[in-house]
């Protein structure tokens, strides 16, 4: 009897959220991943490793692995197109191709966040002294860049077929390892920074061999042979072509986050061990974003390749409005809940009173952020990827370079600074409405 594919057949609310959650508690520990390490050095190392860890580091390595991550999306999505199809073969070939991918570029990425992290560090004013453990944080964090790279475009595969659950599983047992981890080599053995980058690359290693393993054990179409590994040309093109723009994307909202973030370096160590705690408490807001965004990707990319276009619009709209409401009510929840979230990470009071004050200025403002993230997926998820990356680069990226540039030498301000989200959110969520109301949904 041939399986009943529920995202191309089923209820659309009920299976997008049974989709979701996974994807969301998945995000949630892929946060916690993160927020340990923060949360250990701040409270047993101080304000200076807490920076070196969040700060310019951080940024840097969002903007290397973001760029392999857009990329897998177009992997996601033709992976997806194929099996909601029912074509073996291509799906098969899609994933293949995929984690031929994964383990080419973060090969490449290894040496280049080696060689290249003195001169990105310098470039972006980290202060002196953090420089060192920075540097440090990120030559160790990225021996590990195969691992990472690995895990995910494995999760975006199971992710890409309507297994949420498995990267679920996955993340718990790699967070938990990294957490007796971090606890053993910063609180026991006293190795700072260092070892909380240690203890990521270990727990990365796990995760990467517990999806292999994964795959390569399903009967599904989607099942992976070490025999196999190698890269389809048609099906490279086309992750390409469709994964390539949205790569740009990700690495220009990374370099105008990094144009940021070299700012927020001029207002001193205090001001960037708040912006690091409030990246990480803000993380809780962006997990959940990127879980609606990955349910309405799939949820597209499938019925586009069943040929169903009404699920697709019914699925924009169930998913415009589960992500509304649940905005609403995370942004509530974080701007009566800050001081708590922010005496996890440090005692500092200057640096909670500068944390305090960026939160609560930006929370109210999620909602604008909505319709740019479910509008945004599904486009991509009709293989079009050069629209998004478009009204990115221009309402994103290139205005909060100019404000950066123009608006904050004139007010020197934290609040003026940050302030470029919000501007560069309500232009972007105007653009992608006129968008894909002028578009017609079809697969190209």
């Amino acid at each position: 009897m041939e399986k009943v594919n529920k995202i191309t057949d089923g209820i659309i609310w009920k299976q997008i959220l049974i989709f979701f959650f996974p994807i969301l508690l998945g995000s949630f520990f892929q946060q916690l991943y993160n927020t340990v390490d923060a949360i250990i050095v701040g409270q047993y190392v101080g304000a200076n490793a807490l920076a070196a860890v969040g700060g310019s580091s951080a940024q840097i390595i969002n903007c290397l692995v973001g760029f392999f991550l857009g990329i897998s999306s177009g992997a996601s999505i033709i992976i997806s197109r194929y099996y909601g199809g029912k074509n073996r073969e291509m799906t098969s070939k899609g994933v293949h191709t995929a984690i031929a991918l994964a383990i080419s570029f973060g090969i490449i990425l290894m040496f280049l966040g080696y060689f290249f992290a003195p001169t990105a560090l310098k470039m972006m004013g980290e202060p002196a002294e953090i420089f060192t453990l920075s540097l440090d944080y990120i030559r160790i964090y990225f021996f590990g860049s195969v691992f990472s790279l690995t895990y995910n475009i494995g999760a975006s595969i199971l992710n890409a077929i309507g297994d949420s659950k498995k990267p679920l599983y996955f993340l718990i047992c790699s967070t938990c390892i990294n957490v007796v981890l971090d606890i053993l080599f910063v609180r026991g053995f006293g190795m700072g920074v260092q070892g909380v980058a240690i203890a990521t690359i270990i727990s990365q290693f796990c995760s990467a061999c517990l999806v292999l393993f994964s795959l390569s054990r399903t009967k599904d179409m989607h099942h992976f042979d070490f025999r196999k590994l190698r890269f389809d040309p048609e099906i490279l093109r086309k992750i390409i072509y469709i994964g390539f723009p949205a790569g740009v994307q990700s690495m220009m909202y990374s370099i105008s986050n990094i144009f940021i973030q070299s700012s927020i370096n001029s207002f001193g160590t205090t001001t960037i061990a708040a912006y690091t705690a409030y990246g990480k408490i803000d993380g809780l807001f962006w997990m959940m974003m990127n879980a609606f965004g990955i349910s309405a990707m799939t949820f597209a990319a499938q019925n586009f390749g069943a040929h169903k276009i009404d699920r697709v619009k019914k699925c924009v709209k169930t998913c415009l409005i589960m992500a509304a409401i649940s905005t609403i009510v995370m942004s509530a929840f974080l701007y009566f809940s800050a001081d708590g979230f922010y005496r996890l990470f440090t005692q500092d009071d200057s640096v909670i009173a500068i944390g305090l004050q960026m939160l609560r200025f930006l929370t109210p403002m999620y909602i604008f952020w909505v319709g740019i993230e479910i509008l945004s997926s599904v486009v991509r998820a009709s293989g079009d990827s050069l629209g998004p990356l478009i009204i990115s680069a221009i309402g994103i990226c290139l205005v909060r370079v100019l404000w950066v540039f123009f608006v904050v030498p004139t007010y020197h301000d934290i609040i003026v600074l940050i302030a470029c989200y919000p501007v560069t959110w309500i232009l972007c969520t105007v653009a992608f409405s006129i968008y894909y109301r002028r578009k017609q949904l079809k697969w190209y």
